[in-house]
């Protein structure tokens, strides 16, 4: 294998312990994968995958990572991942992650997303071998005004909906962490870098989440019908799951480096030209899989969702020199292309491909 292709980081992950939260989900598969081809030791802690279609499933990672399944409200069994495993770098990642099913099961979303990152957090703080935590949360963590231009890292969480408010809570929970237990201006006495990572809608293959729009075109697709688009006209910074993985593994390591600087809230988007409507995604993905219909279904009265959604990612451009490499159509063809292969090809291998492909659009920066 082409390490210079593979590796941004001089080889700075081999042979890390690197514990993911949720690697059985969407964006901690492809971070596994992604880690493993870097030599790091993955230890995976999450619930079942969702489908048996999942990426974690169908590219083997089961056998690849050291994989183990808790759900992260049970802290006694997180806690002991933590003393036996002894994870230098954390990826959290675990969380309920559906707009829709915020709104049917409330109760669950808020004790999954704010007491399992208290959990999360407890055992950061209470390990004596962490260095640097990453804690992933959504673009939605921000209070929503509809504006036209995009939400900075200062401006104020809020969340109309379970699931953003819930994420919106998680950021103040994390800042309260990092002001009370993990603060920079003490790190000669803790050693530990805190840091939270907010991305737009992600996609690539291998999301078979129901009311997720691309899994949604995906099945419909397969099987002859007609896309069912709910909100068609919503606009969303839109982007391929390598590009905010990318993000994040750059600011850890900078994080592990340098422990004080970079102890804050992160935006990874896309460019402007890759914040688009709903619909344009629909249209676009029909286009490259070659045939296919949609059928718009919106509701006057259908449950709230944000229409216009922007992410400022100047703070990533100018302090990490993090830049997104992808369009948003180059995203729909790696996201399609990834469906059209399913389980015709060696889905690791396809995976770790389009990784490649990916970091070779990057070669050309100094990281």
């Amino acid at each position: 294998m082409e390490q210079r292709r593979v590796d941004l980081f001089n080889n700075f992950y081999k042979d890390k312990r690197v514990l993911i939260t949720g690697h059985t989900g969407f964006k901690g598969s492809w971070l596994s994968i992604w880690l493993k081809i870097l030599g790091a030791t993955v230890i995976g802690y999450g619930l079942d995958p969702y489908t048996e279609d999942d990426n974690f499933v169908v590219s083997g990672l089961k056998d690849r990572v050291i994989d183990i399944r808790g759900d992260i409200r049970d802290y006694n069994k997180l806690l002991g991942v933590f003393n036996i495993y002894k994870p230098e770098i954390v990826f959290h990642f675990a969380a309920q992650a559906l707009v829709k099913k915020s709104y049917e099961n409330p109760k669950e979303t808020y004790e999954t997303n704010v007491i399992g990152t208290l959990n999360v957090l407890e055992c950061i703080k209470n390990s004596a071998t962490v260095k640097v935590s990453i804690m992933v949360t959504t673009d939605k963590c921000y209070k929503n005004i509809e504006q036209i231009w995009g939400y900075r890292e200062n401006d104020p969480m809020g969340g109309y909906d379970p699931y953003s408010s819930s994420k919106g809570c998680v950021e103040i929970l994390i800042d309260s962490y990092r002001n009370s237990f993990i603060n920079p201006k003490d790190y000669k006495t803790h050693g530990k870098s805190l840091a939270s990572v907010r991305a737009g809608n992600v996609i690539g293959g291998g999301d078979w989440s129901n009311d997720r729009i691309v899994p949604d075109c995906i099945r419909a697709l397969k099987k002859n019908k007609d896309i069912e688009i709910r909100n068609p006209n919503a606009v969303r910074p839109w982007q391929h799951v390598l590009e905010p993985l990318s993000g994040y593994l750059l600011l850890a390591t900078m994080m592990y480096e340098d422990g004080i600087s970079y102890c804050s809230g992160w935006n990874f988007g896309p460019n402007g030209d890759s914040i688009v409507s709903v619909g344009y995604i629909v249209k676009t993905i029909i286009k490259e899989w070659g045939s296919g219909k949609y059928l718009d279904i919106s509701r006057k009265n259908a449950l709230h969702e944000a229409n216009l959604l922007k992410l400022d990612c100047t703070k990533s451009k100018t302090y990490l020199e993090w830049f997104p490499k992808l369009n948003v159509d180059e995203a729909i063809k790696l996201t399609v292309d990834w469906y059209k292969s399913f389980k015709d090809k060696d889905m690791f291998d396809l995976c770790v491909n389009q990784i490649k492909d990916y970091v070779s659009k990057r070669s050309e920066e100094v990281i």
